[in-house]
């Protein structure tokens, strides 16, 4: 009965055909030039887009700056190799800084980098610590957080802007790495 003409007719009806109008997409491209990557294909909402790119921007700020802190104020036995970590993870977060700057501007925005407002924009917080263990616990909290608001932006972006989810998932990928390292240094420390 599969083979039967009827039920192929039936399974090449549910296929999605893939269909382009290439005319079209060259007549759109020439006519808004000035949108630059976002296409009129670009499903997501920019402005929306804009500001979480530009949350992470000022979380990844903020990270680099305590990353930097805890590298300079590590003290204490095996503080040089918890001070490289430190400084590791500082570089890579102003690298995830750029890379969302970047993508800011490419959406047709303006990073914000306005330090009065880090604070409030940052879903991670800029905590010091006391000791070596408080700063080693304080980035594992702020990689956790960091871990979470990110998985909910690529569960947001979906299929609506593909890129800036990649974006997203390789930032994540790199920010679970951190909090796996930290919670590597915290063992045998509490």
């Amino acid at each position: 009965m599969a083979n039967s003409p009827g039920a192929q007719g039936a399974a090449s009806q549910s296929r999605d055909p893939f269909v382009m109008d290439v005319r079209k997409i060259r007549e759109d491209a020439r006519k808004h030039m000035s949108d630059g990557p976002v296409t009129q294909s670009y499903g997501a909402d920019r402005e929306t887009v804009l500001k979480l790119l530009n949350d992470a921007l000022a979380t990844e700020i903020v990270c680099t700056l305590r990353y930097k802190r805890h590298y300079f104020m590590a003290k204490g036995i095996n503080s040089e190799a918890v001070a490289a970590e430190f400084a590791q993870h500082a570089t890579e977060e102003q690298e995830h800084a750029d890379r969302i700057a970047e993508r800011i501007v490419q959406l047709g925005g303006e990073p914000d980098f306005a330090p009065d407002g880090l604070r409030t924009r940052a879903h991670s917080e800029y905590k010091e610590g006391g000791n070596l263990t408080d700063m080693i616990r304080e980035n594992l909290v702020a990689e956790r957080i960091a871990i979470d608001t990110y998985r909910e932006i690529v569960r947001y972006l979906g299929e609506k802007d593909v890129t800036t989810r990649r974006l997203f998932e390789e930032i994540l990928a790199v920010e679970e790495e951190h909090a796996d390292d930290m919670a590597d240094l915290l063992q045998g420390r509490e």
